[in-house]
């Protein structure tokens, strides 16, 4: 168990959370939402002790093990990918230390064999003789290929470091896991197997992530960081989530009661009062509405961004896009070859595959890059809103972000552009900002805003839900849903995928799968894991 005692954390006069009580016991996996900037990440840096709190503390009994997924990229570049895991497991990895430095010794005596004994019993105690296979298990599973194991951290790719330091946090069993955003970086089927590890650990986990579906498959509470409070719910996201709406809403119908209830007691008093027949009933009210009151309702530090994509003004034809005989090579690497489909009016297509090869057909497709061979036909009412995995270049400017949204609109008045980034959660002064200096999610909303000003028909979205926090997640998910138009996009969170996709196109380098399924199905399909060599 781990637990916070009035724990408070003041920043420059600003307090993220104060008085904080909170008990996260064994066998249970706390999801720790709150709004951006509401202190989540600096919370569990609290509890791991890598944070020293303003006031209050943190409890973790001597014998337990906390182990905590890093941050740092660059702290293991100079070790091999399964050394590093295996650090993961620090006293373990002392005593493999310590026994190979004896081992070693040219005159190595009999104190030396006392304590090589010492060390051997300890390290089968510790189940030092599988740490290493079981090290490399977990970088399988996490889609490091053994032939990489070996390597230094640094020569890996930056998607290969992040799978390593999510090994070394979960190796070894630890008896609390503290997980900040696990799920980046990972493919589809690496946060599945994630999944289903964390559903089936016995320990205490407590994890920050805007992935829905991962919240869902394996939180049994949720932690929730609003009002400068934690405050712990029974139950997965969505249960928290429908049924703090149903709450709020509660108060809200209450509220309109007792007000309804309060300007019909100040009516007859009003009316009455100087009455000398009905004085007495009129104090008898005047008593009865001092002793209503209103619940506070407290406004969230959540926010949520307006998204609705309108279909421009043209109708789609019924075949929007058509895709013949596409070819793309990259280094002699297949990205894909002799590809042809048709996206239909109407038509939802998830794009899976490797990363290179999915953004490399949706530029295709969207026109910002010409294949090696074949051609992509669109039709003559098709206007293509797109949304580019690297949205970098849009953002190399020193504009501010009212001169940069106009850009893209031919509604040039300032209140418009102003009241439209009002929408996206930009307000105040806000909007003056240099969009060179934008932070990922509010790039992301920046885009999104550029797109429903440009009205189209046809969406080209590469990994659209990237940076954004729950909330805005949650309203480009809902927009989407309501768009009539035609998608074709890719995304790793599998709720957005899954809540929008009708078909799915699988690339596989020179071969390509056009399915006719949801993507629940496509997932489960067992032919889909044996080209992938997943377990069935």
């Amino acid at each position: 168990m781990i637990s916070a005692e009035k724990l408070t954390l003041e920043f420059s006069g600003r307090i993220l959370f104060e008085n904080v009580e909170a008990k996260f016991v064994p066998g249970n996996c706390y999801g720790l939402i709150g709004a951006n900037g509401a202190g989540k990440s600096t919370f569990l840096r609290c509890l791991s002790g890598d944070q020293a709190p303003s006031s209050g503390s943190v409890t973790i009994p001597g014998a337990l093990r906390l182990s905590m997924l890093k941050q740092d990229h660059f702290e293991y570049d100079d070790t091999a990918a399964l050394q590093a895991v295996v650090m993961g497991h620090p006293r373990l990895y002392e005593v493999m230390t310590e026994k190979e430095a004896l081992y070693a010794k040219a005159d190595f005596g009999d104190e030396d064999g006392v304590r090589a004994g010492e060390l051997e019993e300890e390290f089968g105690n510790l189940d030092g003789w599988n740490a290493e296979s079981d090290a490399a298990q977990l970088l399988s599973s996490l889609g490091v290929e053994e032939d990489r194991q070996a390597r230094l951290v640094k020569d890996l790719s930056d998607n290969e470091k992040v799978r390593v330091l999510l090994a070394q946090a979960i190796f070894g069993d630890p008896d609390i896991l503290l997980l900040d955003e696990p799920t980046n970086h990972l493919d589809v089927d690496s946060i599945l197997w994630l999944e289903e590890f964390l559903y089936n650990f016995k320990n205490t986990v407590i994890v920050v992530s805007h992935d829905r579906h991962f919240l869902d498959r394996i939180c049994t509470h949720i932690a929730d960081i609003d009002y400068q409070k934690v405050q712990i719910y029974t139950g997965n996201y969505t249960f928290w989530y429908e049924t703090s709406q149903m709450a709020l809403n509660q108060r809200r119908q209450a509220n309109r009661k007792k007000e309804d209830r309060i300007k019909e007691l100040k009516t007859f008093i009003q009316r009455f009062s100087a009455n000398a027949s009905k004085s007495r009933q009129a104090t008898s009210r005047k008593s009865l509405l001092d002793k209503i009151t209103l619940d506070e309702i407290k406004p969230s530090s959540r926010k949520y961004p307006w998204v609705e994509f309108q279909g421009g003004e043209k109708a789609l034809g019924k075949d929007v896009l058509s895709a013949s005989h596409l070819s793309l090579a990259v280094d002699g690497e297949i990205l894909f070859d002799d590809l042809s489909f048709t996206a239909r009016r109407g038509d939802r297509i998830a794009v899976t595959g490797s990363d290179v090869a999915v953004t490399a057909l949706l530029e295709v497709l969207s026109g910002t890059r010409e294949p090696d061979s074949g051609e992509v036909k669109r039709g003559h009412t098709v206007k293509i809103g797109t949304f580019p995995k690297d949205n970098a270049p849009f953002f190399d400017t020193d504009l501010n972000l009212i001169d940069w949204l106009t850009q893209f609109t031919d509604q040039q008045e300032e209140n418009f552009v102003r009241s439209f980034l009002g929408r996206m959660l930009f307000s105040g002064d806000e909007v003056q900002k240099s969009a060179r200096v934008l932070s990922g999610g509010e790039k992301v909303r920046c885009m999104l805003a550029r797109i429903m000003l440009q009205g189209p028909n046809v969406l080209v979205l590469d990994g659209p839900t990237n940076h954004l926090d729950l909330e805005s997640i949650t309203a480009l998910n809902n927009g989407a849903l309501k768009f009539e138009g035609t998608m074709i996009f890719a995304s790793h969170d599998v709720q957005f995928v899954g809540s929008l996709a009708s078909r799915v196109l699988e690339l596989d380098g020179s071969d390509f799968f056009d399915l006719d399924m949801s993507y629940e199905d496509y997932l489960a399909d067992g032919a889909r894991r044996e080209r992938r060599g997943l377990a069935a």
